[in-house]
């Protein structure tokens, strides 16, 4: 099974009247959002199953990976992967990731960076220690699993196959 753990793109701080959770993105972010979509397109990387966090930014985002996406998708709305997002992602992917071969969560640091970091058991070094310098935003990792059920996910149990970032495409 493979995780796509997707950080939400470039928020705009510019009303500071906005609730944090009601950010949209600002045009950078836009623009990554979708480049990204299209990277993903082109890698082939469709997820079956999309668990996305209920703020503003990471529907967003969301909104612009779909017209990208070539199948049909699931997409759950959880408020646990914004409220919770100083806590790790574990138990929300375990809860609601089911069987899907292919599952994105698009979320918010630190909570996807602590997610790869702590799913992952191998890696190519340089790989990983690109995720520890940090997580920017609208960045992807790669995460595959020798499981059967998202249930069955466990801390180091995963091999992160790549790590992309905006910029770098």
């Amino acid at each position: 099974m493979r995780l796509l753990l997707l950080r939400h793109a470039k928020s705009d701080w510019g009303d500071a009247d906005l609730a944090d959770i009601d950010r949209p993105l600002n045009a950078r972010g836009k623009a990554a959002a979708v480049t990204m979509a299209r990277y993903l397109r082109d890698q082939k990387l469709q997820p079956s199953m999309i668990l996305c966090s209920t703020s503003q930014r990471t529907r967003e985002t969301l909104a612009r990976l779909l017209p990208h996406l070539p199948q049909e998708v699931h997409i759950e709305l959880i408020s646990d992967l914004y409220w919770k997002s100083e806590e790790g992602y574990g138990a929300t992917i375990r809860k609601h990731g089911h069987r899907a071969q292919t599952l994105m969560v698009i979320g918010h640091n630190p909570a996807t960076e602590d997610t790869a970091l702590d799913l992952v058991g191998t890696s190519a070094p340089e790989t990983l220690a690109d995720i520890e310098e940090k997580y920017p935003t609208a960045a992807l990792a790669v995460i595959d699993f020798d499981i059967s059920d998202w249930s069955e996910l466990g801390s180091g149990t995963g091999h992160l196959e790549r790590f992309v970032k905006p910029r770098d495409l």
